[in-house]
């Protein structure tokens, strides 16, 4: 199964993102838009593995303290792929280099990757005006927990389901 480990977002920063995706939207850009309920930020993508009770294993020796994060007002991408910037006090960080060392010596793969927190908002995407003249509403939130996920892959775009999370300590 395909998994990785992620934020969930709060319905204010939801609501913020939904409100840049209209604003590509009616700027003209069309590809495949990430649902709202999909919205999430990917801590560590773990990719096809068939055991995510060791992985949750992994995540209760990684314990975290409630941390703050927040949009980071603009978009970028990586090729075609569409994203908005988040921004977070150093536990973030701190906690990836945390869990991605845990990960390692528990032998689960994972994109390793430099870390670059992001929001994909659109794949596959297309238009004409720049993407950069588009701004995304300010939206903070206190992540409180870290849950595992797996995704199933759709006709029209992945399915999430959460397996487990791990909530903040303090």
């Amino acid at each position: 199964m395909r998994l990785f480990i992620a934020v969930l977002l709060s319905d204010q920063c939801k609501a913020a993102l939904t409100g840049a995706q209209d604003a590509l939207y009616k700027s003209g850009y069309r590809g495949h838009y990430s649902d709202e309920a999909a919205l999430h930020v990917t801590v560590a993508f773990i990719g096809e593995y068939d055991d995510p009770d060791h992985v949750l294993e992994v995540m209760e020796t990684v314990p975290f303290a409630p941390f703050q994060m927040e949009l980071a007002g603009y978009i970028g991408n990586f090729g075609d792929l569409l994203w908005a910037g988040v921004r977070a006090d150093d536990a973030l960080g701190q906690y990836v280099k945390r869990l991605r060392h845990a990960l390692a010596d528990a032998q689960i793969p994972f994109d390793r990757k430099a870390y670059h927190p992001h929001i994909t908002l659109l794949r596959h995407a297309h238009g004409q005006r720049p993407f950069a003249e588009i701004h995304v509403p300010e939206a903070v939130m206190t992540v409180r927990s870290i849950v595992l996920m797996r995704s199933d892959r759709r006709q029209r775009g992945a399915a999430y389901t959460e397996l487990g999370r791990m909530e903040a300590i303090g």
